[in-house]
């Protein structure tokens, strides 16, 4: 039996990815206050890159989960877009992705998504592992007909960033520069890395031939 892979993320699109590349995970969002871990991080951090804010998600995510899911992996994820030095995650609501979208159009910003895997396998290493993988990502330059009609579909509301590159969003992304499983949430590079530093083999987590 493969190891049971935990997803701490209620993200369909994760899960997805996952199951695409012949692994099939489980679901668990954490509960975590995501606003209550950046501010205690930013109180003992100076000065906090955009990599360093996702990748303490992830892990507050995995760790939320991990302590109630024994003989597990429990794999963490977080994205936020940078743009124009300032990050952003998901919009409160239609106003603000559509201002956001205003600023993106003809621009360029980087997807950043942390990603901390946890090993709570019985006779595993016992380990956890970090790390943020960045991809430098395109935009269209969209006319304000088309930004309002994007939003109106909901999904900018649901993902950080305002935009998908794997879903509605896609049109509107003229190019990327780095992993495009990175943009959609979780690198697939980056984890079999990580599952490598945990002694794990992609092909030990794969259940399907896709």
């Amino acid at each position: 039996m493969p190891p049971h892979l935990i997803l701490a993320s209620a993200s369909p699109g994760r899960r997805e990815l996952l199951r695409r590349a012949g692994i099939e995970a489980s679901v668990q969002a954490s509960g975590v206050d995501e606003d209550a871990v950046l501010s205690t991080l930013r109180e003992s951090v100076s000065e906090l890159e955009p990599a360093d804010e996702v990748l303490a998600l992830a892990r507050a995510k995995a760790e939320d989960v991990a302590a109630n899911a024994a003989d597990a992996l429990v794999l963490g994820c977080d994205s936020m877009l940078e743009l124009d030095g300032e990050v952003h995650g998901k919009p409160a609501d239609a106003a603000t992705a559509i201002a956001r979208w205003q600023r993106m159009r003809g621009n360029r910003g980087v997807l950043h998504t942390g990603h901390w895997l946890i090993d709570n396998r019985l006779g595993g290493s016992a380990g956890l592992i970090g790390a943020t993988a960045s991809t430098i990502v395109h935009f269209a330059d969209i006319d304000d007909a088309e930004i309002a009609a994007y939003v109106a579909t909901g999904e900018p509301l649901r993902v950080a960033g305002a935009f998908t590159i794997d879903g509605l969003g896609g049109p509107f992304v003229e190019r990327i520069e780095g992993d495009h499983t990175t943009v959609v949430g979780l690198s697939l590079p980056l984890l079999r890395a990580l599952l490598a530093e945990l002694g794990l083999h992609w092909r030990d987590l794969r259940t399907s031939a896709h």
